[in-house]
């Protein structure tokens, strides 16, 4: 009777929030879709803004800033934790991982949807220059060299440009022009996102690169898998979803580093708004 009784005593760990950060305003591209897997979970955000961006960084410098943020949202309370950045994820998921006991999602450049796609042209991965450095990257395109050619294309001061405007403006248009030339596209069947702050850009890399040219990224992939990682830990907050016949709109609670806390929590709460979620 106990073992069959306790198989139905719900986990006190489901009521938990799950953690995202990210050095900016990028991984609310992320979290917006594990919003949409997850509405009636609470989430914590953390910007890093005050050391953004990561990417430019050494790998020790961007190391130790994610363990420190991942250290502030496990003190919060979290059941889960979502590193919605390329750049730390590739250089500090597995001593996060090794360091905590809840789950640990991470980012990496979509190049498996991509390649299978099946497309004839260049596959393009932009993202930053310590992601592509990275060995986590250059494994996955060892691994897909032999299916298509994989072209790796550092976006150095791109996030910092998004941080400050986000929103399609010139310096925006006027960058990506520079980066995607017309003889630059022609022979792309697709474009890897691979930072989560291209993502908020997705049209206008669109506009640049024409309508032909498939783009992918990874956040939706990350919710799904989060949401997998969760059940099978027994850790989803399906209570409220049991009483309600409409999903709850999420509830969260953000942190920012650096001077300009208030505005960037303002800007981030408006790029959620812009997806409909709160």
């Amino acid at each position: 009777f106990l073992i069959g009784y306790q198989n139905f005593v719900e986990n006190p760990g489901t009521k938990l929030p799950i953690g995202v950060f990210d050095s900016g305003i990028g991984g609310i591209s992320v979290l917006a879709e594990i919003i949409k897997a997850l509405p009636c979970e609470e989430f914590v955000y953390f910007a890093d803004t005050l050391h953004s961006p990561y990417g430019t960084k050494p790998e020790d410098v961007v190391r130790s800033l994610s363990i420190k943020v991942a250290e502030f949202l496990a003190l919060m309370g979290i059941k889960s934790l979502v590193i919605a950045c390329n750049t730390a994820t590739s250089v500090a998921i597995s001593e996060i991982r090794r360091k905590y006991p809840f789950p640990v999602i991470g980012m990496e450049p979509a190049l498996k949807p991509a390649v299978e796609l099946g497309l004839i042209g260049k596959i393009l991965v932009m993202a930053t220059p310590l992601t592509l450095k990275s060995k986590k990257f250059n494994v996955q395109v060892q691994y897909y060299k032999h299916r298509a050619e994989i072209v790796p294309l550092p976006c150095e001061g791109l996030v910092e440009i998004i941080e400050h405007d986000h929103s399609g403006g010139r310096e925006i248009r006027e960058y990506l022009a520079q980066v995607f030339s017309p003889a630059n596209t022609r022979d792309i069947s697709a474009i890897v996102l691979g930072c989560t702050h291209y993502v908020l850009i997705k049209k206008e890399i669109a506009d640049i690169v024409g309508s032909k040219v498939v783009i992918v990224d990874g956040n939706c992939g990350t919710a799904r898998h989060l949401r997998t990682m969760l059940q099978n830990e027994r850790l989803l907050n399906t209570a409220l979803a049991e009483k309600l016949h409409v999903p709850l709109k999420a509830q969260v609670r953000f942190y920012v580093s650096g001077i300009e806390g208030e505005v960037m929590i303002t800007k981030c709460k408006q790029l959620l708004q812009n997806e409909g979620i709160v």
